[in-house]
């Protein structure tokens, strides 16, 4: 029997692995379908207005500082210490560690939220420009007032889902974000109509507070599959909080400064227009799929691969990890740029355009959208880049570049936003990609000797354009034709999109099979593998 034990126990916790990253997955994929349903009828509901703008600013305080205070920044630096101390067998002081937090988080984000209430009419109106009037104003504080409670009630969220992730317990955290985008859309659509006209944007900030309580609850729920007991004692001498806090530290300021960017967008977009806003926020939604989809795959799977290379000292396996994911992303995000760039309009229209989302709001989120597309293969370059800062535990490296990333963003805009428009806040966002990319890898290749194989990606990259070009042309010739031929019917722009892209795909990959790239050849024997595996 306890030969049977050694022999089988190394596959249980690859399988357990395999199952919790299939969980994930499927997670994922429902909550980002679930998402652009909620995205496209909130859409339909308030178009690019004022109102809709307000309601985009309104939201992103309390995310910025949910972002800053909890999720995946207390995560992240919870679950280590956490985790080390149940390994060793110190369950009292683990739960102990667990309760001084959570108290921590109800005091002093109780204390933020209340200030946020009480605050929103002064504290909103600096983050407005001269396209919003008095109204808007008033409606952008009253929105918030209505958000804040999400800081408090994230904060606590994020802690249990550390606690659960430290006991394998990945099923409910995995379907929350789900059942949070499902509870919205319910949500809206139940309470649209029982709201004035001017007023109705109200149904969506409640739809989204009722939706951040459900998701809490489930959490808590899941509670009651781990042995974990709440203390009502603060040990606040004990050394561990201050080692949480510390591991915070560089988490919090990256995701501060990632999400303050996205408002600085916002409020830069009230100085072109009341709809800029809420435009730049429904492109960017567009844009993070292909980015949350494959340049998060490719960090993800390659991150546990660096740092186990990290702490073995193979600085050559390491060279070769990066390079590889660095022409994984431009092999993936390029042609996803070029789709972007050529079908910005007819995409746009497909997702979006219907309801009180009219024309002239396509053409708004189109132009944004076609800029965004510039910055889709560095975002994704720079997800890669600073994972591997992490793997190797330089964590402030990619920090400081990013407060640098903001100054761009910020000098760009500034100089770009009024003959521009929209079109000059979102080339000053893919400058700031373009800049920080390239600071991370000349201070990444620094590391490792001056080399990180980048003859050999620039010259796959080339041929990586050569087919995007390809890809580009196709795509946009087709859908001209089916669009001309079919009209512009839901079905009919569901056809013209959908073939002219699955078409221009296929082209694509038949080009870079036969340009001999071998990252296209990996993800060929990949899914080849997978096919025959589930055949």
């Amino acid at each position: 029997m306890a030969e049977q034990t050694i022999a089988t126990s190394p596959s249980a916790p690859r399988r357990r692995l395999s199952v919790n990253t299939a969980i994930f997955a499927i997670g994922t994929a429902v909550s980002r379908v679930a998402g652009l349903a909620r995205e496209i009828v909130a859409a339909s509901y308030f178009g690019t207005g004022g109102p809709a703008s307000a309601f985009t600013i309104a939201s992103q305080i309390p995310n910025l500082m949910s972002n800053l205070f909890a999720q995946s920044a207390l995560s992240a630096a919870f679950v280590p210490v956490f985790t080390d101390l149940l390994q060793q067998g110190r369950k009292r002081e683990a739960f102990r560690l667990a309760s001084t937090l959570l108290w921590i988080i109800l005091v002093a984000l109780g204390a933020l939220t209340a200030i946020g209430i009480l605050a929103a009419g002064l504290i909103m109106p600096l983050f407005t420009g001269s396209s919003f009037n008095h109204a808007l104003d008033e409606l952008t504080a009253g929105l918030a007032q209505v958000l804040f409670p999400v800081v408090l009630l994230l904060g606590i969220t994020g802690l249990l889902v550390g606690i659960l992730q430290s006991y394998d317990e990945f099923t409910i955290p995995a379907l929350a974000p789900a059942v949070w985008n499902i509870v919205i859309l319910i949500g809206l659509v139940v309470l649209h109509p029982h709201f004035a006209p001017g007023k109705r944007i109200y149904a969506y900030a409640i739809a989204w507070l009722i939706a951040t309580v459900v998701q809490l609850l489930l959490i808590a729920s899941a509670m009651r599959r781990i042995d974990f007991r709440l203390q009502l004692s603060i040990d606040w001498r004990d050394p561990r909080v201050r080692q949480v806090f510390m591991l915070m530290l560089p988490v919090t300021i990256g995701l501060g400064i990632v999400n303050l960017d996205q408002l600085l967008n916002s409020t830069f977009g009230t100085l072109v227009s009341k709809q800029a806003p809420r435009a730049i926020d429904n492109a960017f939604r567009i844009y993070m799929l292909p980015q949350g989809v494959f340049s998060v795959a490719v960090a993800t799977v390659l991150f546990p691969t660096l740092s186990r290379l990290a702490a073995r000292g193979e600085v050559a396996g390491m060279r070769h990890a990066v390079g590889n994911g660095i022409r994984q992303i431009n092999l993936l995000l390029i042609p996803s740029a070029a789709v972007m760039m050529v079908l910005a309009t007819p995409i746009t229209r497909l997702v979006f355009q219907r309801g009180e989302f009219g024309a002239y709001s396509t053409h708004l989120v189109s132009i944004a959208l076609f800029w965004f597309a510039f910055s889709l293969p560095f975002g994704g370059v720079n997800l890669l880049l600073t994972r591997t800062f992490f793997a190797v535990q330089r964590p402030w490296i990619p920090t400081g570049l990013a407060a640098l990333n903001m100054v761009v963003d910020i000098i760009v805009s500034v100089a770009l936003y009024k003959p521009l428009g929209i079109a000059g806040l979102v080339i000053g966002t893919a400058a700031a990609n373009v800049v920080m990319a390239a600071l991370q890898y000349r201070r990444l290749r620094a590391g490792f000797n001056g080399q990180l194989e980048g003859a050999h990606t620039v010259m796959i990259t080339v041929r990586i354009l050569v087919g995007s070009v390809l890809l580009g042309g196709i795509s946009w010739v087709l859908w001209k034709a089916l669009d001309s031929l079919l009209g512009r019917s839901l079905p009919a722009q569901i056809v013209s999109v959908g073939v002219s892209i699955g078409v221009g795909v296929l082209v694509y990959a038949r080009a870079a099979l036969a340009m001999r790239i071998p990252e296209a050849r990996q993800i060929e024997t990949l899914v080849l593998g997978r096919l025959r595996g589930t055949a």
